[in-house]
């Protein structure tokens, strides 16, 4: 049983004031030390019957948490300790920027923030109800808190944001009480409590992913996929009632219906916003992996080997820190040193990836959809989306009602550009009885949405014999196509190959045995010695092939955003993952989430630029 937080818990006792009765508690504590503060927070949370549904924490440190030290931190304190080593086990990979850390089945929030305190702090999009500020381990000397370092504390504060401060230089008193904190000495030496209270009105202001906040009542959202089923899931973690609609009778009938899909994350020399998004999302969706399915059946984290097709080196910076290490690194002794192997060239290059998984992407959409809160109707195809009051009407082509809902989430994939087409000319189909609040405009941004694109794809794939267990690696390979075998199926492994990538249009293209050949060939290139071992099978033709449609954004990147402008926008996308619905799923889903609840941001503010649905219209920096 968890013991009560230690007497010397930095505000006495309990959870901060602040919390009340509202659904989300948002903490920051701008210099992250030993992470007592957040164990004891996280232990006050657990002991408060009345606690909010979620706990925000934002943590900034210059350097990546030391696991070790924080296990030796909370020893003192048995209560903490089960608490440390949770905490202790997601710190891995953490390179400079945001790292979402997920616990209690996703109620329990910390984000931690590496890097340069100004700038951390610069890149938050949300207004804390209490912070914890500790000048313990502030080096001595440093110019840390500085006038502006304090400015951009004060812009994560509303009015009435409490603070408590322990064991800082009487200057920065000084400094707090020029920029609006109202502070007074507590008891204990050197500690000292207050809030935020300035002699000016604060300006609001809102920005790519920072509205003010929405209380949860109901959502419909557009699409049963991995987009959609992931938004649905984080919404209702909220406190949304969510209703999933899908035009197909069952869920993950589009593109996340791939029997098997892989999860890298993608490198390049520059490490460029691609490559940390890419990470950021990864992080997220394998703590949902482990929490909601079934490691060895539905997924498993095996890693995965990454060669060029095309014989160029993958490109992983120069410099590459220990932090990076966690997630690639170089490996091409890993694919000449075995059977599997034959055929490549020594100098072959190759990255391991640590965090890689193979995931089976429909076990985790059912997953989703199953959590409380969330409602399945299947067969019901959307043909319009109408203003109606303060909220919205969905119908499908005969105008029957489909749903009510206060919010809105188109996540329909290639589907979604027909809904948008549908919106941009919304002004001018609405009925007299229907209100027009919000919807001037809403042509302009609608057509601001980058362009959807519709891309074919199909995958080969056989029941794995035991003869050719030597020939093949026994974890997944990636380049120019990707091979992934022993893969649980039907009371036997499989092994799978693919996919193409066509574009098609409208339509698959007809030539099923054609895809077959791309995939063998690509896979002649990629693992020489187990395409020669496969090669029987794609000759008889007993190969299964699964097929379907992926959409992706003109730029690659997932679009995830408003339709309507306002305040309170009550309509919005989700959409456009292309090939990475499992690494970026659950991150677009975060960040709509978050900004649906003003709450803080899974990843820097200026990363969740190059994801915005309007970005089109918006200075956007080239990425790989």
């Amino acid at each position: 049983m968890l013991e009560p937080p230690p007497q010397d818990f930095v505000q006495g006792r309990g959870l901060p004031q602040a919390c009340g009765k509202q659904n989300a508690l948002r903490v920051l504590e701008p210099n992250l030390s030993d992470g007592l503060i957040f164990l004891n927070t996280w232990a006050a949370w657990l002991a408060d019957v009345g606690h909010p549904r979620i706990l925000h924490y934002v943590a900034i440190t210059a350097l990546a948490p030391d696991p070790n030290r924080l296990l030796v931190a909370a020893a003192p304190h048995p209560g903490l300790t089960p608490l440390a080593q949770q905490f202790a086990s997601q710190c891995f990979g953490m390179l400079p920027g945001f790292h979402r850390l997920v616990f209690e089945q996703g109620h329990v929030l910390l984000t931690l923030c590496v890097g340069d305190l100004k700038a951390m702090l610069r890149e938050q999009r949300f207004v804390a109800d209490s912070v914890y500020l500790s000048g313990a381990d502030l080096p001595c000397g440093a110019p840390v808190w500085d006038h502006w370092a304090v400015k951009a504390l004060a812009r994560c504060c509303h009015r009435g944001t409490s603070m408590t401060i322990d064991r800082v230089p009487p200057k920065l008193l000084g400094t707090l009480n020029h920029n609006g904190f109202e502070l007074r000495p507590l008891a204990v030496a050197d500690k000292w409590q207050g809030h935020y209270n300035p002699r000016w009105e604060p300006k609001a202001k809102h920005t790519y992913f920072s509205h003010p906040s929405l209380a949860p009542t109901t959502c419909a959202v557009i699409g049963a996929g991995l987009a959609g089923a992931s938004v649905a899931a984080a919404l209702a973690r909220r406190g949304w009632q969510v209703q999933v609609l899908d035009a197909a009778d069952t869920p993950a009938a589009g593109a996340s219906g791939l029997p098997v899909g892989l999860m890298v994350p993608h490198v390049s020399a520059d490490d460029s916003p691609r490559s940390r998004l890419s990470r950021s999302g990864m992080r997220m969706t394998l703590n949902q992996a482990c929490t909601l399915l079934t490691q060895g059946q539905d997924w498993s984290g095996t890693g995965v080997l990454q060669r060029p097709a095309d014989g160029y080196s993958p490109g992983l910076p120069l410099n590459w820190p220990a932090e990076g290490l966690d997630w690639s690194r170089p490996a091409t002794s890993m694919l000449t040193n075995a059977a599997w192997g034959a055929g490549l060239p020594s100098s072959t290059p190759a990255l391991w990836h640590d965090k890689a998984a193979w995931i089976k992407p429909a076990k985790l959409v059912q997953a989703w959809l199953a959590q409380p809160g969330v409602q399945f109707a299947g067969g019901a195809s959307v043909a319009s989306i109408q203003r109606e009051d303060d909220g919205w009407v969905l119908c499908d082509a005969t105008n029957k009602i489909l749903a009510r809902a206060r919010l809105v989430v188109v996540a329909a994939a290639a589907g979604s550009s027909e809904l948008l087409n549908q919106l941009a000319a919304l002004t001018s189909i609405l009925s007299p009885t229907l209100s027009p609040t919000l919807t001037p405009g809403l042509a302009s941004t609608v057509n601001r949405v980058p362009a959807l694109q519709r891309i074919a794809g199909q995958m080969s794939w056989a029941m794995q014999r035991s003869t050719d267990t030597a020939a093949l690696p026994p974890f997944p390979v990636n380049g120019r196509g990707s091979f992934t075998p022993h893969v649980p199926v039907n009371g036997g492994s499989a092994w799978f190959a693919g996919a193409t990538f066509e574009n098609s249009g409208q339509a698959l293209a007809p030539s099923i045995t054609a895809q077959h050949c791309a995939n063998h060939e690509r896979l002649k290139m990629l693992l020489p010695a187990s395409a020669h071992a496969l090669a029987d099978q794609f000759a008889s033709g007993s190969i299964h092939a699964w097929r379907n449609i992926r959409c992706a954004a003109s730029d690659r990147l997932p679009v995830v955003g408003p339709l309507v402008d306002g305040a309170k926008p009550t309509l919005w996308i989700s959409t456009g993952l292309g090939s990475r619905g499992l690494s970026l799923s659950v991150l677009c889903a975060e960040l709509l989430a978050a900004s649906v609840g003003a709450e803080p941001l899974p990843i820097e503010a200026s990363l969740a630029k190059f994801l915005h649905s309007t970005r089109s219209k918006q200075p956007v920096t080239l990425i790989r």
